[in-house]
This record gives C-alpha cells, structure tokens and sequence, in this order.
C-alpha cells in the first residue's frame, strides 16, 4: 500500500493495524518515497536445553510419601 504523508498522519492507528496483520506500507512525499512502515517482527524466547540442571531432585524410590495418597490411589 502507498499513500502520502498527510493520509498517514491522519489514519495512523489503522496503518499500525494492517502493518500488524504483514501489510506493507510505502510513504511519500512529493510522489517520492521517503518512508516504509512494517511490523516488528516478534521475537519468542527458546528454551535452552539443560537450563533448568540441578533445579530437579528426582527419588527413584519414593514409597513414603505415597502413603499420604493412598486412598486416592484406591
């Protein structure tokens, strides 16, 4: 999409919504462009592997504290 400056200032909102949705949008000025208006791209946090080391304690063994559930193991 291409529109002049003064349309830009006037529907401001509404061209951060297209560009949200991937739309491009071309500004100009004297019919020369001068300024392109896109979404920033998001960026999602990847789980490190290995990062949550030593944060676990894992018992192999644990039938004392399955006492404690078993009439709801029943």
């Amino acid at each position: 999409m291409t529109i002049t400056i003064q349309q830009a200032q006037s529907s401001l909102a509404d061209l951060i919504g297209r560009t949200a949705r991937g739309e491009k949008v071309l500004i100009t000025q004297d019919e020369r462009p001068v300024a392109e208006l896109v979404a920033v791209p998001t960026v999602t946090a990847r789980p490190v592997f290995g990062s949550c080391r030593g944060m676990l304690t894992i018992v192999a063994d644990d039938e004392e504290h399955l006492k404690d559930f078993k009439e709801y193991m029943e």
